[in-house]
């Protein structure tokens, strides 16, 4: 019997795994291209008859890259604000997280509505509101232009994501900890946190993506001040509208790609448990 079901379920199962390799090879395509562009030589990036290959890989289009001046201000400017955004709204979030939770306080289903309201706001709508109060701040040209509005935009998933973790500790391990002496900031910094972490990995993969990649802000907020650019401005230098380096740009989009690939190699335990907890919770 047990061998007629598995039979039964064999081909629905080949199935699946077929689908599955079929959309992850839709997925994986415009990554492969990008990379596939940025080593092809300048005649078969500007081909009329594009091909899914090459004979002759170059590495011309890497060397106009790093060749830039000012590539890797641009990097580090991007690792600042990546990294600021990460640290910062996984401890807000966090402390956030734990407060709505673990304490009853008047409004307390309203600041969760509006945090889940607050992130169906477009950004595009916001980029202008967000101009004139970096303005009137005098953050314009700075790199907290970039770092401030992408922590407020990354604070209501992270919150409402970690509330499902902070909620699944139970109560009387929190009674358990006071019990034995533990101050209520040794409780949330030894025990919570640890517990909780998988979650804050996962809500900063989020985090770091959209502070890495973002083009937005970056072009509305940085206007004159160049040494205050991110990666994604690298682009621009070699997008021309007469004459577009469009093996610059692949070569450009490759390499800004690769912190985000180490970063999810570095996290990606904690990211699949974390996702799990949350879909558990």
């Amino acid at each position: 019997m047990n061998l007629v079901r598995g039979l039964v379920r064999r081909p629905w199962r080949l199935a699946a795994e077929v689908s599955a390799l079929l959309i992850a090879a839709v997925v994986a395509f415009p990554l492969y291209w990008m990379v596939l562009s940025a080593f092809k030589p300048a005649g078969e990036v500007e081909s009329t008859e594009p091909r899914p290959w090459t004979l002759s890989p170059s590495l011309d289009s890497f060397r106009r890259v790093f060749g830039q001046q000012e590539f890797g201000r641009y990097f580090l400017n991007s690792l600042v604000v990546a990294c600021s955004v990460v640290v910062a709204s996984a401890l807000i979030a966090f402390l956030a997280a734990t407060a709505v939770t673990r304490f009853r306080f008047r409004f307390r289903t309203t600041l969760l509505i509006m945090f889940l309201v607050a992130q169906m706001v477009p950004v595009e709508a916001l980029t202008i509101p967000l101009f004139f109060l970096m303005r009137d701040m005098g953050q314009l040209n700075t790199l907290g232009s970039l770092i401030l509005p992408h922590i407020a935009f990354s604070l209501p998933f992270a919150i409402w994501m970690l509330r499902g973790f902070v909620k699944a500790v139970p109560d009387a391990l929190e009674e358990a900890a006071y019990i034995d002496g533990a101050s209520r900031a040794r409780f949330l910094w030894q025990i919570l946190f640890p517990l909780v972490f998988p979650g804050l990995v996962a809500t900063s993969v989020f985090s770091f993506i959209s502070a890495w990649n973002d083009f937005l802000f970056a072009k509305s907020f940085i206007i004159s001040d160049t040494s205050q650019s991110t990666l994604p401005m690298a682009l621009l230098v070699f997008y021309k509208p007469d004459e577009p380096d469009w093996g610059g740009v692949m070569a450009a989009s490759t390499v800004m790609t690769i912190p985000v690939l180490i970063f999810f190699v570095l996290v990606q335990r904690r990211l699949v448990s974390g996702l799990g907890g949350a879909v558990k919770d």
